[in-house]
C-alpha cells in the first residue's frame, strides 16, 4: 500500500468493501436480496419508550445482536448508532480484505457522518442524573452521545491512525463523507473507512423529530412514505446505514483487490431550511458539479437514486432539478428510491443508497421503489418490480431538512484503471 502516482489528480478513489445494517437486512447479501425484490420493512414503532408517541411507523433494524459483533469493552462505551457503525465497518473491512497490520502506520483513516449522535445512550444517562444523582452517571456519557463517537471507536478498534473526522451535518452528510474520504486519498492516504449509520428511534430523539413538519405521522405502513405521488405525506424515519472501505486505486490494485465502484464526482450546496422550492436550484447545481468532476455527460447517467423526501413541494423541486441538470435525459433515465422500503435513516439513508447503487451496477438491476404505484412528476420511477439494465454510471442524490444538497457520481468497478 505504498504506490503513489506523481500527480494528486491521478489518485482516484475506489470502493473495495461494503457493510450494511438496514431494516431490510444485515449484510450486503441479505440487504440486496430484499431490496431487489422490493421488500418493505416499514412497520409499527416498537422501540422502548416510543410506542406512546405520535410517530407510528418507522424502519427498525431487527435481529441485530451487538454482543455477537462487537467486543464488550466497546459496547459499554457506545450508543446503538456506533454499534451499527462498528459492525458495518467490520463487514466492509472483511469484504475488502484490508488488514491494518499490513499497511503503513498512518495509511488508513476514518470519516463518518452523523445527524443526531447517540440519543439513546445520552437519554439513559440523563435519566440517571435526574432520577438518582450525578454519581450514577457513567463516564462514557461524555463521549457516547457525540457525533464523532463512531469515527473514534472504529479508528481505535482498527488501529487506524490516518486522517479521521466526522461530518456533523444534515442528511446529505452521508454523501459528503465520501468527498472527505476522496480528498484524504488524493492527499496521500491509501485507504479510508467511510460511511454513516444512525439510531434515531429513542424517545428523546423521536420527540425532537416531531418538530419536523416533513415527518409522516400516518399509521398505516404502506401509506406512510409515498414520494412522487399525489398521496405523499412526508417521510418515515429509520435506523441503520452502511460503511465502506475506499482506497487509492493503484494501492488497491497492487493488493490484488477488485474495485467494486469508482467514486467519480461529488458536489454540494446549501439553500437554507423551510424552502423546498429553493432546493431545485441548489440540487441542480450540485448535480452539474458532480457530473463535471466525474467527466460524465448528462446522457451517460444510467440510474438515479433519488432523495425522495415524500413532501410534494420537495419532490417537485427534485424532479425539476433533475430536468434542469440532465435536460431531456431526465425523463428517460430510470429513477428509484429504495428507501421507501427502509425508511429515511438521515445520514445513513444516503450511505445505504450508495451501497445500493454499487450493488445495482454489479448486478445490472435497478431495484424498485416499494409501496409506490401511482407516480406523478414526469420521472421514470421504477416501481413494482426490478428492471434489468446495463448500468455503468449511477447518480445518488441527498438533501437535508435544514437545506443541504449533495450529489455523488459512481462508476462501475470495471471502469477502474487496469
Amino acid at each position: 500500500m505504498t504506490a503513489k502516482p506523481s500527480r494528486p489528480d491521478e489518485r482516484r478513489t475506489v470502493i473495495t468493501g461494503m457493510g450494511v445494517v438496514a431494516p431490510t437486512g444485515i449484510g450486503t447479501e441479505e440487504y440486496w436480496k430484499a431490496t431487489k425484490e422490493g421488500v418493505s420493512a416499514l412497520g409499527p414503532v416498537t422501540r422502548e419508550g416510543c410506542r406512546e408517541l405520535p410517530l407510528a411507523v418507522a424502519g427498525e433494524v431487527h435481529g441485530f445482536d451487538p454482543a455477537a459483533l462487537v467486543e464488550e469493552r466497546f459496547l459499554v462505551q457506545t450508543d446503538r448508532f456506533s454499534h451499527f457503525a462498528m459492525a458495518a465497518a467490520d463487514m466492509a473491512l472483511g469484504d475488502a480484505a484490508l488488514d491494518a497490520a499490513g499497511a503503513g502506520e498512518f495509511a488508513i483513516g476514518v470519516v463518518t457522518a452523523a445527524g443526531s449522535g447517540g440519543g439513546e445512550f445520552g437519554q439513559r444517562e440523563l435519566q440517571q442524573l435526574w432520577g438518582r444523582g450525578p454519581k450514577f452517571v457513567g463516564p462514557y456519557q461524555s463521549i457516547a452521545w457525540f457525533y464523532a463517537a463512531s469515527t473514534g471507536q472504529i479508528s481505535i478498534r482498527g488501529g487506524f491512525k490516518g486522517p479521521c473526522g466526522v461530518v456533523a451535518g444534515d442528511e446529505a452528510g452521508g454523501l459528503d463523507a465520501f468527498a472527505h474520504a476522496a480528498r484524504s486519498i488524493r492527499g496521500g492516504t491509501d485507504a479510508m473507512v467511510v460511511g454513516a449509520t444512525e439510531a434515531p428511534l429513542a424517545p428523546y430523539s423521536v420527540v425532537c423529530q416531531l418538530g419536523y413538519p416533513e415527518l409522516s405521522l400516518v399509521r398505516e405502513p404502506q401509506q406512510a412514505y409515498l414520494p412522487f405521488t399525489d398521496r405523499a405525506c412526508g417521510f418515515v424515519p429509520a435506523e441503520g446505514g452502511a460503511m465502506f472501505v475506499t482506497e487509492e486505486e493503484t494501492a488497491a490494485r497492487e493488493r490484488g483487490v477488485t474495485a467494486r465502484a469508482v467514486i467519480a464526482g461529488h458536489a454540494a450546496t446549501f439553500t437554507g431550511s423551510a424552502d423546498w422550492a429553493a432546493s431545485r436550484e441548489g440540487l441542480a447545481y450540485a448535480i452539474r458539479g458532480a457530473l463535471d468532476e466525474a467527466g460524465v455527460a448528462p446522457e451517460e447517467v444510467d440510474v438515479v437514486f433519488a432523495d425522495a423526501l415524500g413532501v410534494p413541494a420537495a419532490d417537485r423541486a427534485e424532479a425539476l432539478a433533475l430536468a434542469d441538470a440532465l435536460g431531456r435525459h431526465a425523463a428517460r433515465v430510470p429513477v428509484t428510491a429504495p428507501k421507501t422500503g427502509t425508511g429515511r435513516a438521515y445520514c445513513g439513508a444516503s450511505a445505504l443508497d450508495t451501497a445500493c447503487a454499487v450493488l445495482a451496477m454489479e448486478h445490472g438491476t435497478v431495484p424498485p421503489t416499494p409501496n409506490v404505484t401511482d407516480v406523478s412528476g414526469g420521472l421514470d420511477l421504477v416501481t413494482g418490480h426490478a428492471r434489468q439494465a446495463d448500468l455503468r454510471t449511477a447518480l445518488v442524490l441527498s438533501r437535508g431538512l435544514l437545506g443541504s444538497n449533495s450529489a455523488l457520481v459512481l462508476r462501475h468497478g470495471a471502469d477502474a484503471r487496469p
